[in-house]
């Protein structure tokens, strides 16, 4: 795809799943969309295409009756709270007292003037502390479709008329009452959903917190604070001891203990000198250090990570296809089958009535009336309200939110969240050796070069990203320029300096070293001029968290499979130490891509974690996969999941939180049907009281968000790894 872009938009004006289909149909409709996704928990669009025009997507937006903000959904989430606390406060205010009388009324002693009272503080409630739900149902209708909002106000205004009639002497039973209840439990569920969403976020908010808001630029000499928008790369800048690392980078003077925990989950301080990396975001601990900043704004890591966060949990998963399917003719279906069941018991009433009488003997909450109009009206309000979709919408973004939460804590970047589902049924994890089951810090501990060609030889590592070339880039700081560079994946480097060709890489033959291979290490072979010239032999330490990783997925029912390009012998040590008992060596780039393919015929979901460029292609073709945040761009660029701290032991972690998160979506999902299938046609036979109803409504929506929030809970939590 030409100039694919990637957006992500903060919408306003969302109430239910309704809302989000209704605009994510619209973004589609577009020539530039290829794909959109908007998430109600989130208050986000996700789009991709071609040559985006963010003036062009607020228009179509707008076109369905909602609105883009510049500002982030955690502010546009404040604001909303905010107002609805206002608006739930002056409707308890009036609907409380009100109830009480309505109860006085119905059972004890007549209020005198009750209708009234119905009138002016149901008319209170239901246009000025639920004006924004009858402006999002006005909203919908004018656009030509339905929302949430659109039960409520349907549900609402008609309770609310009835006591008008009665006041004007139609007989009538009066339900204004009820009106201001059905707003009351609504603005009282959508003011716990916002709190707990609110709280479901907050991996992302600390993310936030940790990014500088301005920098120590150093410029002509002299320090300037600029916004951190203002820092472009390649300023110096200059970090005081207990400041936050305000952008990525490299120091060029100084020394300092860095606390990078938030990405590497280590507690211990890192030392870092000149030439190292730092992170935005980290914290600079002992002594003032200067550097020179790589990347700053979107291109940074801690904005990837929190924007990777936001699309995954923007995203949707194939599970969620149903609801949408559903929730998108929901709303029609409901009013029309509300008016249909008014309409039967206006008309057949003397023929049901004794079924009515008998039933309120158990059911106490029945209207007990012998008009008919009073309990056509009773039945459509009652249907009306309990039928909105509101946990249907939630079951799935919900628990999309904090299973990626829960995974961002852990260590995990999930880039798809598709993976989420997919992960559950992993079968075959087949992982690369070096940087993946090893730390990937290898060192040298042996070679047989002189010290000229051993210089051309770092220099030329110097320009791979692959662990192995690291080690061997170390053994000098006296580097030449090296003419032309060619790195082959799954093989070496080659290169020309000064007319002469070298070769660094995987042995011919590995039949001549076979002494240091039984050592356990990886042996380099180093040819000049197709000729063979020397060798260096490396050894690369095994990641702590690896053999109980392992051990854990054996445990789970999970084949472990090491595929590495090494050599077999020190395939055959490594896997021995961490209990892998199948083993693919010497394995090319697209051998590995076959390797997975095989897995894939046999059954079961195949996941690959790898981290170095020639990894990519099978990461891309696996079921699931995932990369070593410390691996290559283009590794990670092709993978579903990042883990960025810690080794294989987050794979374990992976697939735990998927199968929590999956397992928690089905049942949002099973309780969010269940309760229709029962509530509607108990509704429509005018067994359930409107106020009941309403209150059963907003109950399944703060359930779906609550079952949601135990990802996060700790004896949910206690089966993964520690950290």
């Amino acid at each position: 795809m030409k100039n694919e872009e990637k957006k992500s938009f903060t919408i306003t004006g969302m109430t239910c799943a309704n809302c989000a289909r209704t605009i994510e149909k619209a973004l589609l409709k577009s020539e530039d969309v290829k794909f959109a996704a908007v998430n109600l928990a989130t208050n986000t669009a996700f789009v991709v295409g071609e040559n985006l025009d963010i003036e062009k997507i607020k228009k179509i937006v707008e076109s369905v009756g909602y609105g883009i903000t510049d500002k982030s959904p955690e502010e546009v989430e404040e604001k909303r709270y905010k107002k609805i606390k206002k608006n739930l406060f002056i409707s308890l205010l009036l609907t409380i007292p009100l109830s009480i009388l309505m109860i006085t009324n119905m059972f004890f002693r007549e209020i005198p003037y009750f209708t009234l009272i119905e009138v002016i503080f149901g008319g209170i409630v239901t246009f000025y502390a639920g004006r924004d739900t009858i402006k999002g149902a006005w909203i919908a209708l004018t656009h030509k479709h339905t929302n949430m909002d659109t039960l409520i106000f349907f549900g609402a205004t008609t309770a609310w008329l009835t006591s008008i009639l009665s006041l004007f002497g139609l007989e009538i039973g009066s339900f204004g009452a009820i009106g201001s209840m059905i707003i009351s439990f609504h603005l009282l569920g959508r003011f716990i959903e916002s709190y707990l969403r609110d709280k479901a976020t907050k991996e992302i908010k600390s993310l936030i917190k940790l990014q500088a808001k301005e920098a120590r630029v150093i410029i002509e000499g002299k320090e300037l604070m600029l916004p951190i928008e203002a820092v472009k790369e390649e300023m110096i800048i200059l970090v005081k001891p207990g400041e936050r690392i305000p952008v990525d980078g490299v120091i060029i003077s100084g020394k300092s203990g860095i606390d990078e925990s938030m990405i590497s989950g280590e507690s211990m301080p890192a030392k870092k000198g000149e030439n190292d990396e730092v992170i935005g975001g980290s914290l600079n601990l002992t002594s003032p250090i200067k550097i020179k900043a790589t990347k700053v704004g979107e291109d940074s890591f801690l904005s990837q990570m929190i924007n990777l966060i936001k699309e995954a949990q923007g995203a949707k998963v194939p599970i969620q296809a149903l609801a949408d399917r559903i929730t998108n003719w929901f709303v029609p279906v409901i009013i029309s089958l509300a008016i249909f069941s008014g309409i039967f018991w206006y008309f057949g009433f003397e023929t049901f009535h004794p079924f009515i009488e008998k039933a309120s003997n158990y059911l106490p909450w029945i209207l007990n009336t012998n008009n008919p109009v009073s309990f056509a009206i009773f039945v459509f309000v009652a249907t009306v309200v309990i039928a909105c979709p509101c946990a249907l919408g939630l079951a799935t973004p919900m628990a999309l939110i904090t299973g990626t939460g829960l995974s961002a804590k852990r260590g995990l970047l999930i880039r798809n969240a598709e993976a989420i589902q997919t992960m559950k049924d992993v079968k075959f994890v087949l992982m690369d050796k070096t940087g993946t089951i090893t730390e990937g810090h290898p060192k040298v501990i042996e070679h047989n070069l002189d010290k000229e060609t051993l210089k051309v030889i770092a220099s030329i590592e110097k320009n791979s990203n692959h662990p192995l070339a690291k080690a061997i880039s170390e053994l000098t700081n006296n580097y030449i320029k090296i003419e032309k560079i060619e790195e082959i994946p799954g093989k070496g480097i080659k290169a020309f300096v000064n007319n002469t060709e070298y070769f660094v890489g995987k042995p011919q033959d590995y039949s001549n070293y076979s002494k240091i291979l039984e050592k356990g290490y990886t042996v380099v072979e180093v040819k000049v001029n197709n000729k063979t010239h020397g060798f260096l032999a490396i050894v690369d330490p095994i990641r702590p968290d690896s053999l109980n990783a392992v051990k854990m997925l054996k445990n789970m029912g999970i084949t472990p499979i090491m595929v590495t390009g090494d050599n077999e012998k020190t395939a055959e040590i490594v896997a021995k130490q961490v209990g892998i008992d199948k083993i693919y060596a010497q394995v090319k780039p697209q051998e590995k891509l076959d390797i997975i393919r095989k897995y894939q015929a046999k059954g079961g979901k195949v996941l690959m974690v790898g981290d170095g460029m020639n990894d990519a292609a099978a990461l891309k073709g696996s079921d699931v996969g995932i990369a070593i945040g410390t691996g290559t761009d283009l590794a990670i660029d092709n993978a579903d999941i990042i883990i960025t701290k810690e080794g294989i032991s987050k794979i374990v972690d992976a697939i735990k939180i998927s199968q929590l998160t999956f397992s928690v979506i089905k049942q949002n999902l099973f309780w969010a049907f269940f309760y229709n299938i029962i509530a509607i046609p108990m509704a429509m036979m005018g067994l359930l009281h409107p106020a009941i109803a309403e209150a059963a409504m907003a109950f399944s929506s703060i359930t779906v968000i609550l079952n949601s929030s135990k990802i996060n809970e700790k004896r949910y939590s206690k089966s993964l790894t520690k950290n």
